[in-house]
């Protein structure tokens, strides 16, 4: 593909913007990058609607400034880089692990501990569904990469738990994979998780809620956070939970969202990471 075609039917919500890069909240069920069957109604061409010129620019090479990814059916934040120089900085300092994800979960029972860090790694498989595509998973295996999640449970009810979630590595749909490992598969998961939680939600209940680097040109902290998003928020009524985004619930004072996750990590020894990168 020599270019992206610009779709202005694609929205998305700009969070954080400067000269260098742009950091968006991409809704549930859009796909991040045109594929077989989603040519023109991607994220990306949705951006090449606002900043097609810088994005153009980029080229395939530096992926049209796209980073990173979130699967399709997850919403939250994307960083875009709109320059050569942020592109290389961003994609060093994720192959570094320097840049932090925070993701919240619906998940249809509590984990057995109130926090603590899977590390297990994650393969990925390719089935093919016709003659033009295929679905790849991803799937704990020993010959898998290596996968490290830290979690921490924010409330929970008689019918889920509202779980923060950090992946430190980047695998394939690494916190679906490793939360349905501990017993506690996200809600609205039909590829990983037990029939009962898929059918618990209409949509995946996870959603990529804040986004924390060191911008590559100017050094500065970026740390863009969001709200719970709308087409959730009857799933946490349903399931008798606070909103994460709210101080205060009828559930009390909620952990501040510097705590919990970053000691579980400080645990994390560099063995943890050993053998292919990112």
């Amino acid at each position: 593909m020599s270019t992206i075609e610009p779709n202005p039917r694609v929205t998305f919500a700009v969070l954080h913007e400067d000269d260098e890069l742009a950091v968006v909240s991409k809704p549930a069920r859009v796909v991040t990058h045109p594929g077989v069957g989603h040519e023109h109604d991607t994220l990306l061409n949705g951006l090449f609607a606002r900043w097609g010129d810088k994005l153009n620019q980029m080229g395939a090479g530096r992926d049209w400034g796209l980073v990173h990814r979130l699967d399709r059916e997850t919403s939250g934040v994307i960083a875009v880089a709109l320059s050569h120089r942020a592109y290389d900085g961003l994609r060093a300092q994720f192959a570094e692990r320097k840049v932090a994800k925070f993701y919240w979960a619906v998940t249809h029972k509590p984990p057995r501990e109130p926090s603590g860090v899977i590390r297990r790694p994650i393969a990925e498989a390719v089935s093919r569904t016709s003659k033009y595509t295929s679905v790849k998973t991803g799937k704990v295996s020993a010959s898998g990469k290596p996968a490290v999640t830290a979690y921490r449970v924010l409330a929970e009810s008689p019918h889920a738990a509202l779980v923060e979630v950090r992946p430190v590595t980047g695998r394939l749909h690494q916190v679906r994979v490793h939360m349905n490992l501990i017993g506690c598969a996200i809600v609205g998961d039909s590829t990983y998780g037990p029939k009962r939680a898929a059918e618990a939600a209409p949509r995946l209940g996870l959603h990529a809620h804040r986004l924390k680097f060191d911008h590559p040109v100017t050094g500065e902290t970026v740390d863009v956070r969001t709200k719970w998003p709308q087409d959730l928020r009857p799933l946490l009524k349903k399931m008798q939970l606070p909103r994460p985004d709210l101080s205060v619930s009828a559930g009390g004072l909620l952990p501040d969202e510097d705590e919990g996750i970053e000691t579980d990590l400080g645990n994390i020894g560099d063995d943890a990471f050993e053998g292919s990168p990112e």
